[in-house]
């Protein structure tokens, strides 16, 4: 089997668990993100044990990887120690994009899978949804993104579920002042107090903290212009998200995605495929996985 027969194969198994939106939120976008961004993508956050990355706070929101279980198994059925589990993140996310409503974009493939977790790193160098624009662009910057393509990351926000632990701060005693954030369109306020009440924030259990859906306007509908135009309204969930309106040169990127949806796809998609590179191993380093949760 060569490998652009391994690229079509899991092409075919991957949108059969992607269907079902809470899946996109699974094995798309969250996922990789935390994979590659923290330590390149080499499938570090799929490793269980004492100390996995999956414990780190901003990781605490990624789930089902129950589902990227299954679509390894399948894969190591048809084309035993081939397919590896960071390329299974990277083309799930690549086709949970593709169902939210956003653009094709090529991969690469043929990465290995990481020995080790870096659950350090996945703390201190994941960018935290209180963050704002200053770190964020930093953050970004230091993993070689500059503004334009960390604003266009950001659209990932457009799909997946974001627990009330991040962002109930804003809604009842923002920055020590009793009170909500400011930045807070008065409407969208109260629709979120609805969805999380002040305790949600003490809430580790996730079926005791719902959250809110990103595309609370609708699932699959113009993936990215509406996150964007929610900022530009006050609607944005997270503090990092709403802080990309506070500064003018990341707002100037807001405002031309918003009104572009041509231009934000084109630049997601590059976004997407640079950071699907970032650190990348390669054999002989790595390993395939048999088994995504643990070492070979």
């Amino acid at each position: 089997m060569v490998w652009s027969d391994v690229n079509v194969l899991c092409i075919m198994y991957v949108p059969i668990f992607l269907e079902d939106g809470m899946i996109v939120d699974i094995l798309g976008l969250s996922t990789m993100t935390s994979n590659n961004y923290g330590h390149g993508c080499d499938a570090s956050v799929l490793l269980d044990g004492i100390e996995s990355e999956k414990d780190s706070l901003p990781n605490q929101s990624l789930r089902g990887f129950d589902v990227i279980d299954t679509i390894k198994q399948k894969l190591e059925n048809a084309c035993p120690g081939v397919v590896s589990c960071a390329d299974i993140v990277t083309l799930g996310a690549r086709e949970s994009v593709l169902l939210a409503g956003g653009p094709f974009y090529p991969l690469y493939t043929c990465r290995r899978d990481s020995t080790t977790s870096f659950p350090i790193k996945a703390t201190n160098e994941l960018p935290s949804p209180r963050n704002n624009v200053s770190r964020i662009l930093e953050s970004f910057a230091s993993k070689g993104f500059d503004e334009s393509e960390a604003v266009s990351l950001l659209g990932a926000h457009s799909t997946g579920t974001v627990h009330c632990k991040f962002f109930n701060h804003r809604l009842y005693n923002f920055s020590g002042t009793n009170g909500p954030d400011p930045s807070i369109d008065p409407e969208f306020l109260q629709l979120l107090k609805l969805k999380c009440n002040m305790s949600s924030s003490h809430n580790s259990s996730q079926q005791q903290d719902p959250g809110m859906s990103m595309d609370y306007e609708g699932p699959r509908t113009r993936f990215g212009t509406l996150y964007y135009r929610s900022l530009l309204q006050g609607k944005g969930l997270l503090f990092a998200d709403q802080q990309l309106t506070c500064r003018t040169e990341t707002e100037t990127w807001v405002r031309a995605y918003a009104s572009d949806v041509s231009l934000f796809q084109r630049d997601f998609g590059l976004a997407m495929i640079k950071l699907s590179n970032l650190e990348v191993l390669t054999a002989p380093m790595g390993q395939v996985r048999l088994n995504c949760r643990k070492v070979n």
